[in-house]
């Protein structure tokens, strides 16, 4: 066997070993990993691309641990109600961390932060049960997106100050906490369109 045969399968064999260990251990990934080939024709593979022209051969996987559990609840009840699920995980990852037992000083319980009133609008009997709270908080989400006429910024400003704030207001309220949720939420959306979890 030729020595270039030979480096090429124990190249192989590397990066056949990485993918296997990103694919079974996604949340233990160093980093994204890129591709070097020198001057003799020897490819290097790295997650410290020190040297300029390197090829990004696999990105690592950066995701809400604690998200993954309700990955195909937030899917199913998205799709049910038209609503893009990277909104309603990035909403989650906001008003929650994905934490079920989550209760605000005002009163907002659950992943997605129902507040006791709208959950009741929304027909949640039990905020704390994650199934329930997703599909009120969907619901409430779409409600607001079709009141707002899927304006993006203002039915994410209205999910938290309220919707009688954006009318009032015309526009996003000029309440700080407003204006860095729908920020932070706008951040975590572009996040979760690119990668999933």
């Amino acid at each position: 066997m030729s020595e270039k045969r030979f480096s090429v399968i124990i190249i192989l064999i590397f990066l056949i070993s990485i993918i296997g260990h990103l694919l079974v251990f996604p949340c233990k990934c160093s980093g994204d990993i890129y591709k070097f080939t020198d001057k003799n024709g020897v490819v290097y593979y790295t997650n410290v691309p020190t040297t300029p022209g390197g090829k990004l051969v696999i990105r690592e996987k950066r995701f809400d641990p604690r998200s993954i559990k309700y990955e195909r609840l937030i899917s199913k009840i998205s799709k049910k109600h038209m609503v893009d699920d990277a909104l309603v995980k990035a909403i989650i990852r906001v008003e929650s961390n994905f934490d079920t037992r989550a209760v605000s000083k005002a009163g907002a319980i659950g992943l997605m932060q129902l507040m006791p009133k709208t959950a009741e609008e929304m027909r949640v009997k039990d905020p704390f049960n994650p199934k329930e709270n997703i599909e009120g908080g969907v619901r409430y989400l779409k409600y607001l997106l079709n009141r707002f006429k899927d304006d993006l910024t203002l039915s994410i400003a209205a999910y938290h100050a309220g919707a009688g704030a954006v009318t009032k207001y015309n526009g996003i309220p000029p309440f700080d906490s407003t204006q860095k949720y729908v920020k932070a939420v706008l951040k975590h959306l572009k996040r979760y369109k690119k990668t999933p979890l």
